[in-house]
């Protein structure tokens, strides 16, 4: 899953690459070329896909239910969701993706998503 959540952020940036050649000529990497906006964002939505899709199923994997000892892990992806989707609007709608780091420093939806993710996590283990 981590591989695929930075594949997944690694398309993004390259999008704001891409956006960034668009509107203003200047190429920030030699392979821009080989990239259009169109073919970026129908890659972000397959490897959001399947990193949801990856995380739902070891939510509910037998080995992570047994090792955390709750059969309710599921309800943690709830937050994986949201947390993707609005990053998803902050890169086609308006597109502003180019560092996660400030995305998640800036955007109190993210961070509520990433308070709320833990927060059941915690609540799910211990509660």
């Amino acid at each position: 899953m981590t591989f695929l959540l930075a594949l997944f952020l690694a398309l993004a940036k390259r999008r704001d690459d891409v956006l960034l050649c668009n509107t203003t000529g200047q190429q920030t990497r030699k392979v821009i070329d080989g990239y259009n906006i169109k073919f970026l964002d129908a890659a972000m939505v397959m490897t959001a896909s399947i990193v949801i899709l990856a995380y739902i199923l070891w939510s509910i994997s037998p080995a992570v239910t047994a090792k955390l000892s709750s059969s309710y892990t599921f309800l943690t992806a709830i937050f994986v969701v949201l947390g993707i989707l609005r990053y998803m609007q902050i890169a086609f709608v308006e597109e502003k993706c180019g560092s996660p780091t400030k995305v998640l420093l800036r955007d109190g939806f993210v961070q509520m998503t990433l308070v709320g993710w833990l927060g059941s996590f915690v609540w799910i283990l211990y509660v």
